[in-house]
């Protein structure tokens, strides 16, 4: 279970300014992953950045690169051979093996590992509001595999079942529903505002359908404080409110000054990012009651949408 705690986010900031700690970010070169990099490096902690070495991640010298394949059990075993972290942050762990792997690699190298799962590890049913008990890793059972073996939402059931089931070391499991920013490289809102400005078909199902959103720099922040805190187990990740498909494209027309044109999909191809099966929020009363306040829809979605509008 997720620990509540007392202290709030303000006296936690507080008491982050004063550290510093070798931290650990696996991926971090993009999104919300920049975001947390660059809130890492302000805190005065000094970050290592594993990834691939795909991408450029532009924090030059103010960070240490490790390139590895964190799938490759050999490769990683050699990369942190000789190191310790007090937290390391995990952005891209997607199946159980990878899962496997790194608490093989980080056990009793680290005091703090921070998961960055989803709400997908929910199954999409007739109960919408989607509370950390609804998903319990603790007694899920283990298959072995990699990411090509399982859908995302599978995978990271099963990491997460791994991490709680079989790690030395205290886990946080993050679940964010869809995240949205500017640099979002998946472009979902993007994709809403392109649809309804060029007077294009969205396909949608069920207009009424009601989801959660996050924005990423206020799940970077999370991520952050998260680490910091004596707050393991799972953990919902979003704002506290949510809104229903047809409320946010008629945000998109106000923005535009166009109608948008809806139909049911015909094929899973063509259908909205956003059209989900059935309508899935998160109650974050968790996080709040450990200190944390996400930003309310109506503080950043808006602006958010003419922004992107007026990059398009």
């Amino acid at each position: 279970m997720v620990k509540k705690l007392q202290k709030g986010r303000g006296d936690q900031a507080m008491t982050m300014s004063k550290m510093k700690r070798d931290v650990l970010v696996l991926g971090g070169s993009r999104f919300f992953g920049r975001r947390l990099v660059s809130k890492l490096i302000d805190n005065g902690d000094r970050v290592t950045i594993a990834t691939r070495g795909n991408k450029e991640d532009g924090f030059g010298e103010k960070v240490n690169r490790i390139h590895v394949d964190r799938s490759d059990r050999v490769a990683m075993e050699e990369a942190f051979r000789d190191s310790r972290w007090d937290v390391v942050y995990d952005q891209i762990c997607f199946s159980p093996d990878d899962a496997a792997i790194t608490c093989d690699v980080f056990k009793e190298r680290t005091g703090h590992y921070v998961l960055t799962s989803t709400l997908s590890v929910y199954e999409f049913n007739d109960k919408p509001l989607k509370e950390e008990k609804d998903f319990d890793p603790y007694s899920y059972p283990i298959q072995k595999g990699t990411r090509d073996d399982f859908s995302y939402g599978e995978g990271k059931r099963l990491a997460e079942a791994v991490f709680f089931q079989e790690a030395g070391f205290p886990v946080t499991a993050v679940r964010p529903p869809i995240v949205l920013g500017e640099d979002d490289y998946t472009e979902r809102l993007h994709y809403h505002v392109r649809k309804v400005n060029s007077g294009e078909m969205i396909r949608i199902t069920n207009p009424d359908t009601a989801l959660s959103f996050v924005e990423a720099g206020d799940l970077a922040e999370f991520l952050f404080w998260a680490g910091s805190q004596e707050i393991y187990g799972p953990v919902n990740a979003s704002s506290p409110d949510h809104i229903r498909l047809k409320e946010l494209i008629g945000i998109i027309e106000e923005t535009t000054g166009r109608t948008a044109v809806t139909e049911s999909p015909v094929n899973d191809s063509e259908q909205s990012p956003f059209n989900f099966p059935s309508s899935a929020y998160q109650d974050v009363s968790l996080a709040e009651a450990s200190g944390y306040k996400f930003m309310q829809l109506n503080k950043w979605l808006r602006s958010l949408v003419e922004r992107i509008k007026q990059t398009e």
